[in-house]
């Protein structure tokens, strides 16, 4: 599957930040990748967020503007 323009920006800049380092074989091809335990762990974080959003897809959305009135009606603002 191929990477729109903005997937491949955010994937560049998502592996940038990881600082990934690669164990090749003798050929140089990438067999396994070595993480921080901290890169690790957001990684996992960032897993997880995405299943949260997968699941709520299809849930319907308010408002900025709604939200602000309900809380300031509800003396919360």
């Amino acid at each position: 599957m191929k990477k729109t323009n903005a997937e491949a920006k955010i994937y560049d800049a998502f592996i940038k930040n990881l600082h990934p380092e690669y164990i090749t074989d003798a050929q140089g091809n990438k067999k396994s990748v070595v993480l921080s335990m901290s890169d690790f762990e957001e990684l996992l974080e960032d897993i997880k967020d995405l299943e949260i959003v997968a699941e709520r897809i299809n849930e319907p959305t308010v408002s900025h503007e709604k939200i602000i009135t309900e809380l300031k009606q509800n003396d919360i603002l």
